[in-house]
Protein backbone atom coordinates (compact mmCIF):
# COMPACT_ATOMS: atom_id res chain seq x y z
CA UNK A 1 0.00 0.00 0.00
CA UNK A 2 1.17 3.49 -0.83
CA UNK A 3 0.71 5.83 1.70
CA UNK A 4 0.03 8.84 -0.39
CA UNK A 5 -3.15 6.93 -1.60
CA UNK A 6 -3.93 5.73 1.41
CA UNK A 7 -6.75 6.91 4.10
CA UNK A 8 -4.81 7.86 6.81
CA UNK A 9 -5.79 10.94 9.17
CA UNK A 10 -2.87 11.61 11.74
CA UNK A 11 -3.03 14.03 14.43
CA UNK A 12 -0.16 15.89 15.78
CA UNK A 13 -1.99 16.84 18.70
CA UNK A 14 -4.04 14.79 21.58
CA UNK A 15 -7.69 15.34 21.17
CA UNK A 16 -9.08 17.11 24.80
CA UNK A 17 -11.66 14.32 25.14
CA UNK A 18 -9.04 11.29 25.07
CA UNK A 19 -8.24 10.21 28.85
CA UNK A 20 -6.24 7.48 28.34
CA UNK A 21 -3.75 6.02 26.18
CA UNK A 22 -5.13 3.82 23.65
CA UNK A 23 -7.84 6.75 23.34
CA UNK A 24 -5.12 9.45 22.39
CA UNK A 25 -2.88 6.89 20.15
CA UNK A 26 -6.42 5.60 18.05
CA UNK A 27 -7.19 9.22 17.24
CA UNK A 28 -3.83 10.21 16.32
CA UNK A 29 -2.78 7.27 14.80
CA UNK A 30 -6.37 8.02 12.44
CA UNK A 31 -7.57 4.41 13.49
CA UNK A 32 -11.02 6.00 14.62
CA UNK A 33 -13.11 8.37 14.77
CA UNK A 34 -16.26 9.26 17.20
CA UNK A 35 -19.61 9.38 15.41
CA UNK A 36 -21.64 10.30 18.88
CA UNK A 37 -21.29 9.30 22.42
CA UNK A 38 -19.45 5.78 22.63
CA UNK A 39 -19.55 5.02 19.03
CA UNK A 40 -16.98 4.66 16.14
CA UNK A 41 -16.08 4.87 12.58
CA UNK A 42 -13.22 2.47 12.59
CA UNK A 43 -10.92 4.06 9.54
CA UNK A 44 -9.09 1.62 7.37
CA UNK A 45 -5.62 1.60 10.10
CA UNK A 46 -8.09 0.72 12.75
CA UNK A 47 -10.09 -1.67 10.80
CA UNK A 48 -7.42 -3.52 9.03
CA UNK A 49 -6.19 -4.10 13.08
CA UNK A 50 -9.68 -5.13 14.44
CA UNK A 51 -9.89 -7.59 11.36
CA UNK A 52 -6.53 -9.23 12.02
CA UNK A 53 -7.75 -9.91 15.82
CA UNK A 54 -11.16 -11.37 14.64
CA UNK A 55 -9.38 -13.71 12.58
CA UNK A 56 -6.80 -14.73 15.35
CA UNK A 57 -10.19 -15.68 17.74
CA UNK A 58 -12.00 -16.75 14.45
CA UNK A 59 -9.30 -19.60 14.25
CA UNK A 60 -8.87 -20.36 17.61
CA UNK A 61 -12.83 -21.33 17.68
CA UNK A 62 -12.61 -23.24 14.86
CA UNK A 63 -9.84 -25.09 16.04
CA UNK A 64 -12.37 -26.57 18.99
CA UNK A 65 -15.26 -27.03 17.14
CA UNK A 66 -16.83 -24.48 17.48
CA UNK A 67 -19.19 -23.45 14.64
CA UNK A 68 -18.95 -20.18 13.15
CA UNK A 69 -22.88 -18.19 12.61
CA UNK A 70 -24.55 -15.22 12.27
CA UNK A 71 -27.21 -13.97 14.28
CA UNK A 72 -28.84 -10.37 13.91
CA UNK A 73 -28.38 -7.05 15.92
CA UNK A 74 -31.87 -6.02 16.68
CA UNK A 75 -33.99 -8.98 18.40
CA UNK A 76 -37.36 -8.91 19.49
CA UNK A 77 -38.31 -8.08 22.94
CA UNK A 78 -41.00 -11.29 23.33
CA UNK A 79 -37.50 -13.43 23.42
CA UNK A 80 -36.31 -11.75 26.16
CA UNK A 81 -39.76 -12.04 28.08
CA UNK A 82 -39.70 -16.07 27.93
CA UNK A 83 -36.59 -15.84 29.95
CA UNK A 84 -37.41 -12.93 32.22
CA UNK A 85 -34.60 -10.88 31.22
CA UNK A 86 -36.82 -7.99 29.30
CA UNK A 87 -37.38 -6.07 32.26
CA UNK A 88 -34.27 -7.26 34.38
CA UNK A 89 -31.75 -6.27 32.19
CA UNK A 90 -31.61 -2.72 33.18
CA UNK A 91 -31.60 0.76 31.62
CA UNK A 92 -27.91 -0.51 29.13
CA UNK A 93 -30.57 -2.93 27.06
CA UNK A 94 -31.42 0.10 23.99
CA UNK A 95 -35.38 -0.69 24.23
CA UNK A 96 -37.17 -0.22 20.86
CA UNK A 97 -40.33 -0.19 18.87
CA UNK A 98 -40.15 -0.64 14.91
CA UNK A 99 -43.10 0.81 12.87
CA UNK A 100 -45.48 -1.96 14.34
CA UNK A 101 -45.26 -0.90 17.63
CA UNK A 102 -43.62 -4.21 18.51
CA UNK A 103 -41.03 -4.27 21.02
CA UNK A 104 -37.50 -4.46 20.29
CA UNK A 105 -34.22 -4.32 21.27
CA UNK A 106 -30.29 -4.06 20.43
CA UNK A 107 -28.86 -7.02 21.47
CA UNK A 108 -26.42 -6.58 24.03
CA UNK A 109 -26.32 -10.64 24.45
CA UNK A 110 -27.66 -13.27 22.37
CA UNK A 111 -28.42 -16.09 24.62
CA UNK A 112 -31.80 -15.90 23.96
CA UNK A 113 -31.45 -15.66 20.47
CA UNK A 114 -29.43 -19.02 20.24
CA UNK A 115 -31.65 -20.79 22.56
CA UNK A 116 -34.56 -20.48 20.81
CA UNK A 117 -32.36 -21.48 17.29
CA UNK A 118 -31.26 -24.86 18.98
CA UNK A 119 -34.78 -25.46 20.84
CA UNK A 120 -36.48 -25.27 17.24
CA UNK A 121 -33.84 -27.70 15.81
CA UNK A 122 -32.37 -30.24 17.93
CA UNK A 123 -34.61 -32.53 19.64
CA UNK A 124 -32.32 -35.63 20.52
CA UNK A 125 -29.41 -36.17 22.40
CA UNK A 126 -28.00 -37.70 19.49
CA UNK A 127 -27.19 -34.41 18.08
CA UNK A 128 -25.16 -33.23 21.08
CA UNK A 129 -23.16 -30.99 21.28
CA UNK A 130 -23.67 -28.35 19.63
CA UNK A 131 -21.08 -25.37 20.07
CA UNK A 132 -21.88 -22.08 18.18
CA UNK A 133 -19.99 -18.98 17.63
CA UNK A 134 -20.57 -15.38 15.44
CA UNK A 135 -18.57 -12.42 15.55
CA UNK A 136 -21.15 -9.63 15.74
CA UNK A 137 -21.83 -5.79 16.77
CA UNK A 138 -23.39 -5.30 20.38
CA UNK A 139 -24.92 -2.41 21.95
CA UNK A 140 -25.15 -1.40 25.17
CA UNK A 141 -25.79 2.20 26.66
CA UNK A 142 -23.53 2.97 29.02
CA UNK A 143 -24.40 5.66 31.28
CA UNK A 144 -21.02 7.32 30.68
CA UNK A 145 -19.37 5.98 28.14
CA UNK A 146 -15.52 7.01 27.86
CA UNK A 147 -12.39 5.27 27.13
CA UNK A 148 -12.59 5.48 23.09
CA UNK A 149 -13.08 1.49 22.79
CA UNK A 150 -12.40 0.50 25.67
CA UNK A 151 -15.68 1.00 27.01
CA UNK A 152 -17.59 2.16 24.12
CA UNK A 153 -21.53 1.42 23.74
CA UNK A 154 -21.37 -0.18 20.00
CA UNK A 155 -18.80 -2.72 20.17
CA UNK A 156 -17.49 -6.05 18.31
CA UNK A 157 -17.80 -9.29 20.05
CA UNK A 158 -17.24 -12.91 19.52
CA UNK A 159 -19.60 -14.49 21.94
CA UNK A 160 -20.02 -18.20 21.65
CA UNK A 161 -22.80 -20.74 22.94
CA UNK A 162 -22.61 -24.49 24.06
CA UNK A 163 -25.13 -27.15 24.90
CA UNK A 164 -24.52 -30.41 26.55
CA UNK A 165 -26.14 -32.92 27.49
CA UNK A 166 -25.16 -33.28 31.47
CA UNK A 167 -22.61 -31.36 33.64
CA UNK A 168 -19.40 -33.46 32.99
CA UNK A 169 -19.90 -33.09 29.07
CA UNK A 170 -20.77 -28.94 29.89
CA UNK A 171 -17.44 -28.92 32.15
CA UNK A 172 -15.09 -30.12 29.39
CA UNK A 173 -16.65 -27.60 26.91
CA UNK A 174 -15.96 -25.08 29.69
CA UNK A 175 -12.13 -26.26 30.09
CA UNK A 176 -11.87 -26.30 26.39
CA UNK A 177 -12.98 -22.97 25.77
CA UNK A 178 -10.59 -21.74 28.71
CA UNK A 179 -7.24 -23.48 26.93
CA UNK A 180 -8.35 -21.89 23.93
CA UNK A 181 -8.72 -18.31 24.93
CA UNK A 182 -5.37 -18.59 26.89
CA UNK A 183 -4.21 -19.58 23.16
CA UNK A 184 -5.93 -16.71 21.34
CA UNK A 185 -4.40 -14.13 23.94
CA UNK A 186 -0.98 -15.52 23.65
CA UNK A 187 -0.92 -15.42 19.76
CA UNK A 188 -1.74 -11.95 20.16
CA UNK A 189 1.74 -10.97 22.18
CA UNK A 190 -0.78 -11.16 25.50
CA UNK A 191 -0.31 -12.41 28.85
CA UNK A 192 -3.96 -12.66 30.17
CA UNK A 193 -4.69 -13.72 33.40
CA UNK A 194 -8.01 -16.22 34.29
CA UNK A 195 -9.70 -14.86 37.41
CA UNK A 196 -12.64 -16.28 38.78
CA UNK A 197 -15.63 -13.71 38.49
CA UNK A 198 -18.86 -13.13 38.95
CA UNK A 199 -21.72 -13.75 36.37
CA UNK A 200 -23.24 -10.53 36.45
CA UNK A 201 -26.34 -10.00 34.15
CA UNK A 202 -25.93 -13.51 32.35
CA UNK A 203 -26.06 -15.47 35.13
CA UNK A 204 -24.57 -19.09 36.20
CA UNK A 205 -22.32 -19.93 38.96
CA UNK A 206 -18.68 -20.83 37.17
CA UNK A 207 -17.04 -18.11 35.89
CA UNK A 208 -13.75 -16.55 34.69
CA UNK A 209 -12.59 -13.44 33.04
CA UNK A 210 -9.33 -12.97 31.25
CA UNK A 211 -7.41 -9.78 32.50
CA UNK A 212 -4.57 -8.16 30.74
CA UNK A 213 -2.36 -6.17 32.93
CA UNK A 214 -2.02 -2.49 31.75
CA UNK A 215 -1.01 0.67 33.91
CA UNK A 216 -4.16 2.42 32.77
CA UNK A 217 -6.18 -0.81 33.49
CA UNK A 218 -10.07 -0.48 34.85
CA UNK A 219 -9.46 -2.82 38.02
CA UNK A 220 -7.09 -3.08 40.58
CA UNK A 221 -6.02 -6.90 40.33
CA UNK A 222 -3.51 -9.49 42.59
CA UNK A 223 -2.10 -12.34 41.49
CA UNK A 224 0.67 -14.90 42.30
CA UNK A 225 3.74 -13.89 39.88
CA UNK A 226 4.18 -16.48 38.14
CA UNK A 227 1.30 -15.45 35.75
CA UNK A 228 4.04 -12.84 35.06
CA UNK A 229 6.98 -15.46 34.59
CA UNK A 230 7.39 -16.73 30.89
CA UNK A 231 9.76 -19.36 32.39
CA UNK A 232 6.57 -20.66 34.07
CA UNK A 233 4.22 -20.11 31.32
CA UNK A 234 6.11 -21.25 28.90
CA UNK A 235 6.36 -24.78 30.83
CA UNK A 236 2.67 -25.30 30.29
CA UNK A 237 1.98 -27.39 27.39
CA UNK A 238 -1.36 -25.79 26.25
CA UNK A 239 -1.30 -29.05 23.80
CA UNK A 240 -1.61 -30.93 26.97
CA UNK A 241 -4.84 -32.39 29.44
CA UNK A 242 -7.35 -29.90 29.55
CA UNK A 243 -8.08 -30.47 33.28
CA UNK A 244 -4.30 -30.12 34.05
CA UNK A 245 -4.17 -27.02 32.22
CA UNK A 246 -6.96 -25.37 33.90
CA UNK A 247 -6.03 -26.41 37.08
CA UNK A 248 -2.49 -25.40 36.58
CA UNK A 249 -4.04 -21.44 35.97
CA UNK A 250 -6.68 -21.61 38.54
CA UNK A 251 -4.47 -22.92 41.39
CA UNK A 252 -2.28 -19.94 41.45
CA UNK A 253 -4.55 -16.89 42.88
CA UNK A 254 -5.60 -14.29 40.89
CA UNK A 255 -8.13 -12.06 42.40
CA UNK A 256 -9.70 -8.67 41.06
CA UNK A 257 -9.83 -5.91 43.71
CA UNK A 258 -13.77 -7.09 44.77
CA UNK A 259 -12.22 -10.28 45.24
CA UNK A 260 -9.12 -10.27 46.60
CA UNK A 261 -8.65 -12.33 49.57
CA UNK A 262 -6.44 -10.68 52.30
CA UNK A 263 -5.09 -14.34 54.41
CA UNK A 264 -4.05 -15.56 51.17
CA UNK A 265 -1.89 -12.69 50.25
CA UNK A 266 -0.28 -12.78 53.53
CA UNK A 267 0.98 -15.89 52.15
CA UNK A 268 2.20 -15.16 49.48
CA UNK A 269 4.53 -12.64 50.63
CA UNK A 270 7.15 -11.80 47.86
CA UNK A 271 5.11 -14.12 45.26
CA UNK A 272 2.60 -11.39 45.32
CA UNK A 273 1.71 -8.73 42.30
CA UNK A 274 -0.79 -5.82 42.80
CA UNK A 275 -1.34 -4.23 39.46
CA UNK A 276 -4.20 -3.08 37.36
CA UNK A 277 -5.81 -4.94 34.65
CA UNK A 278 -8.05 -4.83 31.22
CA UNK A 279 -10.20 -7.74 31.11
CA UNK A 280 -10.64 -8.77 27.23
CA UNK A 281 -12.83 -12.23 27.51
CA UNK A 282 -15.08 -13.96 29.85
CA UNK A 283 -16.62 -17.26 30.23
CA UNK A 284 -19.59 -18.51 31.84
CA UNK A 285 -21.00 -21.98 32.72
CA UNK A 286 -24.82 -21.46 33.52
CA UNK A 287 -26.45 -25.00 33.55
CA UNK A 288 -29.95 -24.61 33.07
CA UNK A 289 -31.00 -20.67 33.35
CA UNK A 290 -31.85 -20.51 30.05
CA UNK A 291 -32.98 -24.06 28.81
CA UNK A 292 -35.12 -24.55 31.62
CA UNK A 293 -37.30 -21.37 31.22
CA UNK A 294 -36.98 -21.64 27.52
CA UNK A 295 -37.83 -25.23 27.05
CA UNK A 296 -34.88 -25.94 25.32
CA UNK A 297 -35.33 -29.82 26.04
CA UNK A 298 -33.87 -32.81 23.92
CA UNK A 299 -34.67 -36.96 24.22
CA UNK A 300 -32.35 -38.40 26.46
CA UNK A 301 -30.28 -42.15 25.80
CA UNK A 302 -33.70 -43.46 27.86
CA UNK A 303 -35.93 -42.11 25.81
CA UNK A 304 -36.56 -39.32 28.76
CA UNK A 305 -36.66 -35.65 28.58
CA UNK A 306 -33.25 -33.82 29.72
CA UNK A 307 -33.05 -30.01 29.87
CA UNK A 308 -29.83 -29.37 27.98
CA UNK A 309 -26.94 -27.46 29.84
CA UNK A 310 -25.37 -24.15 28.46
CA UNK A 311 -22.43 -22.21 28.57
CA UNK A 312 -21.26 -18.99 26.84
CA UNK A 313 -18.10 -17.69 26.05
CA UNK A 314 -17.06 -13.80 25.42
CA UNK A 315 -14.13 -11.82 23.70
CA UNK A 316 -14.34 -8.31 23.42
CA UNK A 317 -12.98 -7.93 19.56
CA UNK A 318 -13.29 -4.43 19.34
CA UNK A 319 -12.36 -3.62 22.76
CA UNK A 320 -8.68 -5.86 22.45
CA UNK A 321 -7.88 -3.13 19.49
CA UNK A 322 -7.24 -0.66 22.85
CA UNK A 323 -6.34 -3.13 24.97
CA UNK A 324 -3.34 -4.64 22.83
CA UNK A 325 -2.34 -0.41 22.98
CA UNK A 326 -2.67 0.11 26.17
CA UNK A 327 -0.18 -3.21 27.38
CA UNK A 328 2.13 -2.49 24.63
CA UNK A 329 3.37 1.61 23.78
CA UNK A 330 5.68 4.04 24.26
CA UNK A 331 6.08 7.86 24.26
CA UNK A 332 6.10 7.89 20.60
CA UNK A 333 3.44 5.66 19.85
CA UNK A 334 1.81 2.13 19.19
CA UNK A 335 3.97 -0.94 19.09
CA UNK A 336 2.22 -3.75 17.38
CA UNK A 337 3.05 -7.18 18.07
CA UNK A 338 3.29 -8.61 14.64
CA UNK A 339 0.47 -10.80 14.49
CA UNK A 340 -2.17 -8.10 14.63
CA UNK A 341 -0.34 -5.00 12.86
CA UNK A 342 -1.77 -3.59 10.23
CA UNK A 343 0.59 -3.82 8.01
CA UNK A 344 4.15 -5.92 8.76
CA UNK A 345 6.20 -3.28 7.44
CA UNK A 346 6.95 0.77 6.69
CA UNK A 347 8.73 1.67 3.84
CA UNK A 348 10.11 5.21 4.21
CA UNK A 349 11.55 6.85 1.14
CA UNK A 350 13.48 10.21 2.56
CA UNK A 351 14.07 11.90 -0.59
CA UNK A 352 11.00 11.25 -3.14
CA UNK A 353 11.93 12.95 -6.76
CA UNK A 354 15.72 11.62 -6.48
CA UNK A 355 15.73 8.89 -8.99
CA UNK A 356 17.78 6.82 -7.18
CA UNK A 357 15.55 6.81 -3.89
CA UNK A 358 12.78 6.24 -6.04
CA UNK A 359 14.31 3.45 -8.05
CA UNK A 360 15.38 1.42 -4.89
CA UNK A 361 12.01 2.22 -3.01
CA UNK A 362 9.56 0.92 -5.82
CA UNK A 363 11.93 -2.12 -6.20
CA UNK A 364 12.39 -3.06 -2.42
CA UNK A 365 8.26 -2.44 -2.56
CA UNK A 366 7.68 -4.82 -5.05
CA UNK A 367 10.58 -7.39 -3.71
CA UNK A 368 8.75 -7.23 -0.56
CA UNK A 369 5.04 -7.76 -1.43
CA UNK A 370 6.52 -10.95 -3.89
CA UNK A 371 8.37 -12.37 -0.89
CA UNK A 372 4.25 -11.91 1.30
CA UNK A 373 5.45 -9.08 2.99
CA UNK A 374 2.34 -6.81 3.95
CA UNK A 375 4.21 -3.23 3.60
CA UNK A 376 3.03 0.43 3.78
CA UNK A 377 5.55 2.64 1.52
CA UNK A 378 5.93 6.37 2.86
CA UNK A 379 6.14 7.81 -0.56
CA UNK A 380 4.57 11.21 0.34
CA UNK A 381 6.45 14.78 -0.49
CA UNK A 382 7.40 15.48 3.15
CA UNK A 383 10.14 16.00 5.80
CA UNK A 384 11.58 12.78 6.82
CA UNK A 385 11.41 13.77 10.39
CA UNK A 386 7.26 13.95 10.05
CA UNK A 387 7.56 10.76 8.06
CA UNK A 388 9.27 8.84 11.11
CA UNK A 389 7.01 10.40 12.99
CA UNK A 390 3.96 8.88 11.70
CA UNK A 391 5.83 5.70 11.37
CA UNK A 392 6.87 5.35 14.93
CA UNK A 393 3.11 6.21 15.77
CA UNK A 394 1.20 3.84 13.75
CA UNK A 395 3.64 1.38 15.26
CA UNK A 396 4.41 -1.20 12.59
CA UNK A 397 6.38 -3.92 13.85
CA UNK A 398 9.51 -2.94 11.08
CA UNK A 399 10.62 0.14 9.51
CA UNK A 400 12.68 -0.27 6.36
CA UNK A 401 14.32 3.58 5.65
CA UNK A 402 16.23 3.90 1.66
CA UNK A 403 17.90 7.89 1.80
CA UNK A 404 20.53 9.19 -0.86
CA UNK A 405 23.31 8.79 1.60
CA UNK A 406 23.16 5.00 2.25
CA UNK A 407 22.37 4.04 -1.09
CA UNK A 408 25.66 5.09 -2.57
CA UNK A 409 26.88 2.24 -0.18
CA UNK A 410 24.17 -0.16 -0.99
CA UNK A 411 22.62 -0.38 2.10
CA UNK A 412 18.97 0.35 3.56
CA UNK A 413 18.39 0.93 7.32
CA UNK A 414 15.88 -1.72 9.12
CA UNK A 415 14.63 -0.72 12.42
CA UNK A 416 12.55 -2.76 14.76
CA UNK A 417 9.74 -0.68 16.18
CA UNK A 418 9.76 -2.54 19.50
CA UNK A 419 13.20 -2.66 20.72
CA UNK A 420 14.71 0.44 18.90
CA UNK A 421 17.49 -1.92 17.50
CA UNK A 422 18.68 -0.78 13.72
CA UNK A 423 21.01 -2.49 11.44
CA UNK A 424 22.47 -1.38 7.90
CA UNK A 425 21.67 -4.49 5.42
CA UNK A 426 21.65 -4.65 1.78
CA UNK A 427 17.82 -4.45 0.11
CA UNK A 428 18.10 -8.07 -0.43
CA UNK A 429 19.04 -8.91 3.41
CA UNK A 430 16.20 -6.56 3.99
CA UNK A 431 13.44 -8.60 2.02
CA UNK A 432 15.03 -11.72 3.55
CA UNK A 433 15.01 -10.47 6.99
CA UNK A 434 11.48 -9.32 6.73
CA UNK A 435 10.20 -12.57 5.21
CA UNK A 436 11.74 -15.00 7.66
Amino acid sequence: MRLSQYFLPTLKETPSEAQIVSHRLMLRAGMIRQSSAGIYSWLPLGFRVMKKIEQIVREEQNAIGVHEMLMPTIQPADLWRQSGRYDSYGPEMLRITDRHDRDMLYGPTNEEQITEIFRDAVKSYRDLPQHLYHIQWKFRDEVRPRFGVMRGREFLMKDAYSFDLDFEAAKTTYNKQFVAYLKTFKRMGLTAIPMQAESGPIGGDMSHEFVILAVTGESEIACHRDFLDNDWLDNIDLEGDLQVVVNAFTDKYAATDERRDPEIEKTLGDDLVVARGIEVGHIFYFGKKYSETMGAVVTGPNGEDVTVEMGSYGIGVSRLVGGIIEASHDDDGIIWPQSVAPFQAGLINLKPGDSACDEACEALYQKLIDAGVDVLMDDRDARAGAKFADMDLIGLPWQVVVGPKGLKDGIVEVKNRATGERQEVTPEDAVKKLAG
